[in-house]
């Protein structure tokens, strides 16, 4: 590596411009080759609080009839455990975010082709509103590049799926990147590129701007310990030849929140952060197996989870 890395760390750069101080060593790095920090369920800071939302209907049928009928008690209780996020789309592009997990859905009965973010209940911020956010934060550091993953789609029908490309490309325009096999820094800002984004639905197969979905490595464990051994053993056969998403996202079960009446998803997630980032700290992006890309976290502007992320590129040679 160049002594440019040696003198500075990486976790000291700007972090609301990090991609465009990086050392001209890593300019040619393909980005799926490097470390890139990401917020899990990012627009959970939306969700509507006012209970003029439903819950989604993905959610078991007992706790929809409880929130019908109780609620005053339920909700708040659903409130703790979803929302993952409490810093705004702007703050966490601030804080040095890169990757974006945003899972979209078009409300029941709701007769306006609007769609929203979710889960356990919707968003108040519509998507379009996100993206123009997410667009005009673009133009004022035009040397940073985001990836932005659409999924988990819920309620929308193939015309709202046309609708929502359409969205993306009359927001975004030139600053998408096409698909292509490497993508590197120094290639997109040639190219005036900001903009990679993902679409887990048939539809990216035949449109050239979207990319195919990105797999994220989910534990699904409510135990930092539980998470680091599944992806120990994740990592041994090997990681995916593109990017790829390592989620560093607890996931409480009901015997957890059972044994934790008081606690919330913040609670449980602050409370693992030392041990989770102490393993961060460990890994190493590249292309060899064992090696990581992208990795995103819940409530990623407090602390050091996103500097910590950015620092494991200075193992990148």
């Amino acid at each position: 590596m160049t002594s440019e890395v040696s003198q500075v760390s990486l976790s000291e750069l700007p972090m609301d411009n990090w991609m465009s101080h990086l050392p001209s060593a890593l300019w040619d790095t393909p980005l799926c080759h490097m470390a890139i920090p990401g917020s899990h369920n990012t627009m959970t800071y939306s969700l509507d609080k006012n209970d003029r939302s439903p819950v989604d209907f993905t959610q078991p049928d007992m706790l929809k009839k409880l929130d019908k009928y109780m609620k005053p008690i339920i909700r708040p209780f659903v409130y703790k455990w979803a929302i993952a996020q409490d810093s705004s789309i702007r703050e966490q592009l601030d804080s040095g975010v890169r990757y974006c997990d945003l899972r979209i859905a078009h409300r029941p009965n709701d007769s306006s082709n609007d769609l929203y973010f979710y889960h356990g209940v919707y968003t108040t911020i519509t998507v379009e509103m996100a993206l123009k956010e997410i667009r005009e934060w673009l133009d004022v550091h035009p040397k940073e590049v985001v990836i932005l993953s659409f999924s988990h789609f819920l309620g929308l029908n193939q015309d709202l799926h046309t609708l929502l490309v359409s969205t993306i490309k009359s927001i975004f325009g030139s600053k998408l990147c096409p698909k292509m096999e490497y993508v590197t820094l120094q290639k997109l800002w040639s190219q005036g590129h900001q903009v990679i984004v993902s679409y887990e639905h048939d539809i990216a197969n035949c449109q050239g701007e979207l990319w195919f979905h990105i797999p994220y490595w989910w534990a699904n464990k409510c135990k930092a310990e539980a998470l680091i051994e599944e992806f120990e053993r994740r990592k041994q056969n090997g990681r995916p030849g593109s990017f790829f998403v390592t989620g560093i996202n607890l996931t409480e079960d009901l015997k957890y929140i059972c044994s934790h009446p008081t606690d919330s998803l913040k609670d449980m997630v602050m409370s693992a952060y030392p041990a989770l980032l102490s393993w961060v700290k460990q890994q190493k992006p590249g292309s060899s197996t064992g090696s990581l890309n992208i990795i995103a976290g819940d409530f990623v502007t407090e602390g050091w989870f996103i500097p910590t992320v950015i620092a494991l590129n200075e193992n990148l040679s």
